[in-house]
């Protein structure tokens, strides 16, 4: 029988392409964009139960409580979350991994899988592992090929040697990048080339080897930073100096292109990497017209279109669309040409050069303690939900240049004002003066949720002088 396989998330990227929803702060990856749950969470889920140990997460700084939130959430219980003092792309991240299991069992199985890819079938998908499980406890890198229903130029493919139909893996010919539409279309027909899913599983010693004989100098930088590594909160926080000595590179130049020993196993399934609006609209459950919407939306004789709402407050109405992509979000609207969404990640970099801070702020902002959402803004003055989670608590801080007023909508707040400790209820409410050392916590069992009014001169996130805080956050962070 072999063995459980380990599950390796990896969730550091910030994709641009799906914009405005998804965004530096908040990616794709958490954000419930298809199906129950976040992209995240149905990724670990695929891989959680009979037959897989618990989860490795990759990640980093900012997104290590959103991680730990969403599993909770799911009734996943992780393993190591490791945490990348920067993005070296996927080579480092599956290399510290692998070196961690490795301490426990060299041996051990395990599947890299990205964090934002959509699978509907979970059945289905781990009876695709399920047949590469033996070939990958016999020192094979296996790698999971896409069975390709249309001449699709944006993945990557694999070419398939030859082999029986019924044999369980098949050898790789070779990798074909991103073809045009006329080499797609010839590749279909040709039947022995998959669209590479970027899926992997493998034993940790074979991942070691690999680089140990094509990236022997990555080996030393990323075992040292894993060797080094801190414990703090749960987290293990990889050494940063040998970190950014690692070369930047995904881990399919870094290895699998040059490695022997790898095999494919063709998942006939669903899959889709959501790499853009269009893939959201195919997978939205569109109707007879191609319609496919989500949230308050009102539709008018529209076809072939995604109309995407994601505030209660805000209904979005489509009149005679074709070939429309609107998404609106409660700071941002994205109206495009379905042709066109491709190029959504330039609307990006253009935002960004003009400062635009929608271009990558969420306009949720979540922290370790819950989230907070502004309601309005002026020039001295701002109001602001908060909610905060059973059991947690802001840090113990003061501020140079604001004033602030909390009024509780639902729940109990322990307030700290300087050596005053008290309770606030429902529609109760407390003035903290500017300079004053004061804390928020929430000692129920239930979301506590507050309306905060600021007023002052500068109502900036940095003006926080922290004094004690138990998600051990230094001066200047955020919350």
């Amino acid at each position: 029988m072999v063995q459980a396989i380990t599950p390796v998330i990896l969730c550091g990227g910030s994709g641009t392409r799906l914009w405005p929803l998804s965004r530096r702060s908040y990616p794709k990856q958490f954000v419930p964009m298809v199906g129950d749950g976040s992209l995240f969470q149905q990724s670990a889920q695929r891989c959680h139960g009979t037959g897989y140990n618990a989860p490795v997460v990759v990640t980093n700084s900012d997104f290590r409580f959103i991680v730990t939130q969403q599993l909770a959430s799911e009734g996943i219980d992780p393993g190591a979350i490791l945490i990348e003092p920067d993005a070296r792309n996927t080579a480092p991240a599956l290399l510290a991994a692998a070196l961690v299991v490795a301490k426990g069992n060299p041996d051990g199985l395990m599947l890299a899988a990205p964090s934002d890819h959509y699978i509907e079938q979970t059945d289905v998908f781990r009876q695709t592992v399920a047949r590469g499980a033996e070939a990958a406890a016999q020192g094979r890198i296996v790698t999971f090929g896409i069975a390709p229903d249309r001449p699709e130029t944006g993945y990557g493919y694999l070419e398939l040697g030859e082999m029986a139909d019924d044999a369980p893996v098949h050898p790789l010919t070779r990798f074909v990048e991103k073809p045009d539409e006329a080499r797609a279309t010839e590749m279909l027909a040709a039947g022995n080339f998959m669209w590479n899913s970027g899926i992997f599983l493998y034993s940790a010693k074979t991942l070691i080897e690999a680089f140990e004989a094509h990236q022997p100098e990555m080996l030393v930088h990323v075992r040292k930073a894993v060797d080094e590594a801190q414990a703090d909160l749960g987290f293990l926080r990889l050494a940063p100096e040998p970190w950014g000595d690692a070369e930047e590179i995904s881990i399919d130049y870094a290895i699998m292109e040059k490695v022997d020993n790898l095999s494919v196993v063709i998942h006939d399934g669903d899959w889709s990497d959501l790499g853009g609006w269009e893939a959201v609209r195919q997978h939205g459950n569109a109707d007879e017209n191609g319609l496919a919407t989500s949230g308050p939306v009102t539709a008018v004789e529209c076809s072939n279109t995604l109309l995407r709402s994601e505030s209660d407050a805000q209904q979005l109405v489509g009149l005679g669309l074709d070939n429309i992509v609107a998404i609106a979000m409660p700071d941002a609207v994205l109206v495009a040409d379905r042709s066109r969404v491709p190029d959504v990640g330039k609307v990006v970099k253009t935002l960004r050069a003009e400062n635009v801070v929608q271009a990558d702020t969420f306009p949720k902002d979540h922290r370790p303690w819950g989230f907070f959402e502004t309601l309005t803004l002026g020039e001295r003055f701002q109001v602001k939900r908060i909610v905060v989670n059973p059991g947690a608590a802001l840090s113990l801080q003061s501020h140079v240049h604001r004033a602030e007023h909390w009024i509780v909508v639902s729940g109990t707040a322990r307030v700290t004002i300087d050596d005053e400790v008290k309770l606030i209820t429902e529609n109760q409410s407390v003035f903290i003066p500017l300079g004053a050392v004061h804390r928020m916590e929430n000692p129920g069992k239930v979301p506590m949720e507050l309306i905060e009014v600021q007023t002052g001169s500068y109502l900036g996130e940095d003006d926080i002088i922290r004094y004690e805080d138990v998600y051990s956050r230094g001066q200047g962070a955020k919350g």
